[in-house]
């Protein structure tokens, strides 16, 4: 090309045509832009906002320590897909719990309560099946 002529005058843009998956995610994104609206206008996300920005003391760091239980808990679960729901779990729950003890008693209560509430109700269950046969 020389450097002294100019390029051809009648040059058109042509746009692309937009792919499934393009107008798929602009359908979707068309479709959730109200719910989105909502949720961003909501005091839930601004609190939780304000809150990331001005945290207590400490709280990344324990935040930290309980997601690396999780972490570890992962690599511990290898096999079976129930060890791996199980141990990520109970890992953050043994974390959370050392460092919110109060809020952990309190949901051992309510668990207790519920698990032997259902273990009742099975146990009924169970027994009312055994003496109809």
């Amino acid at each position: 090309l020389s450097l002294y002529s100019s390029p051809a005058r009648e040059t058109k843009y042509v746009e692309t045509p937009q792919t499934q998956l393009e107008e798929r995610v602009s359908h979707l994104r068309h479709v959730m832009e109200p719910y989105t609206a909502w949720s961003l206008s909501s005091d839930f996300f601004s609190e939780g906002y304000e809150f990331l920005q001005n945290p207590p003391a400490g709280f990344y760091p324990r935040l930290s320590v309980i997601g690396f239980a999780g972490i570890v808990g992962l690599f511990l679960a290898r096999g079976s897909k129930i060890k791996k729901l199980v141990y990520p779990v109970s890992l953050m729950a043994v974390g959370a719990s050392m460092y919110y003890p109060q809020q952990a008693v309190a949901i051992g209560m309510v668990a207790g309560t519920q698990l032997y509430d259902w273990s009742l109700q099975g146990y009924i269950a169970v027994e009312s099946l055994w003496k109809d046969n």
